[in-house]
């Protein structure tokens, strides 16, 4: 059977690399994954784009619009070589569009002036002249602009990818933010972001491992967690907060982990992760108990999808639902960001709508994203 290729492009806010998806699809909009290529970010690229994504520490240092200008040249680099792998498993079939997401280091929806913004760096004048494919970006901005939080965007594809007509399915994106798609027995889906991913877990590990994740969990594992501790951090007026609702480093950062340690008495190291592990199974828990009460299957993808303490944890949290990897679901856990942004560069060249306004808050349904023609 014919299929319509496109390229997807994810850097999600792990800031661990770029993964990119050739996807093909049915003349009935069915994903077949036709090969993933992934590309991790140097070490001092990844210290840019966290002192980027730190309100005022790239300005202290300097030439911060500057410095956003040239890590966006950089992350289209990083993208066209992530396209080049993927082209070669094309065999020689044309590649419709690329959906490029870009890299997120702002996302204040709906404050300042009641519209807000979201912010991704990215090239993709650039990326469209280092591939010559046409190149779909700036996904977020229309459904912000349309009183939306721009976030999540998955759900919609979750909805295409997961869905089942005659059960509920929850499904749990964990980044470095974590999400929740709700997908009702017969469509009506909707989602919004939990709270807490990798992002605190991850840094904790590189301050005090030198380590970049906590592999497996193993470290958390280890220790043990502290309820006064995260009582205080399930207090973080976020967490209490209704849908549509969206997140990110902006809130959920070194500084407010800081914040939180110092209003507690002191904690090993060890114990902190433990309960920064907790943490992310919590909110994401007592988000499945809040708004997917009738789910009996929690499918879970991005990086903690592969992380086996948090998995197990949530696990506990939610006795009758089966915690699945999203592989087991047919897809990889560190392929599903990249192939929504495919389905999404593909709803935009057919001029379909990509938001679903009841998870994201918009006026109504919106075509996402801005072309750059090859």
């Amino acid at each position: 059977m014919d299929q319509e290729l496109y390229i997807g492009l994810m850097s999600g806010t792990s800031l661990d690399g770029a993964d990119g998806v050739l996807a093909g699809f049915d003349p009935h909009g069915a994903l077949t994954v036709v090969a993933h290529a992934y590309r991790a970010f140097d070490g001092d690229f990844r210290q840019e784009l966290l002192a980027l994504n730190t309100p005022g520490e790239a300005a202290a240092s300097g030439g911060e619009l500057h410095r956003a200008a040239l890590a966006a040249n950089r992350l289209a680099k990083v993208y066209a070589d992530v396209v080049r792998e993927l082209l070669a498993h094309s065999g020689g079939r044309k590649v419709v569009a690329i959906g490029a997401h870009g890299q997120t280091v702002r996302h204040r929806p709906g404050e300042f002036d009641g519209i807000g913004y979201t912010l991704q760096l990215n090239a993709p004048a650039l990326l469209a002249e280092l591939s010559g494919l046409d190149v779909v970006a700036d996904f977020r901005s229309r459904d912000v602009a349309a009183g939306g939080q721009g976030a999540p965007l998955v759900p919609a594809f979750h909805q295409a990818q997961f869905g089942r007509a005659t059960e509920t399915v929850a499904v749990l994106n964990v980044g470095g933010i974590s999400n929740l798609t709700v997908l009702p027995a017969g469509g009506d889906a909707w989602g919004f972001d939990c709270g807490p991913g990798n992002a605190l877990m991850d840094h904790w590990c590189a301050q005090h491992l030198g380590q970049p994740y906590d592999a497996n969990g193993t470290w958390a594992a280890s220790g043990r967690p502290v309820q006064a501790l995260l009582d205080a951090a399930l207090r973080d007026p976020y967490l209490a907060l209704l849908p549509p609702k969206s997140t990110g480093r902006d809130r959920f950062n070194p500084p407010w982990l800081t914040a939180l340690l110092q209003s507690q008495p002191p904690v090993a190291p060890a114990d902190v992760q433990a309960t920064l592990c907790e943490l992310t199974a919590r909110c994401c828990a007592d988000d499945v108990r809040r708004h997917a009460a009738a789910a009996r299957e929690l499918v879970v993808c991005g990086g903690g999808a592969l992380n086996g303490e948090l998995m197990r944890r949530l696990g506990h949290q939610l006795p009758g639902v089966s915690v699945v990897p999203s592989d087991a679901r047919g897809l990889p856990p560190l392929q599903v960001e990249a192939a929504a942004f495919a389905w999404l560069a593909r709803a935009h060249v057919r001029r379909l709508a990509g938001n679903l306004p009841r998870a994201t808050g918009a006026r109504g349904p919106r075509v996402l994203g801005a072309l750059y023609p090859a």
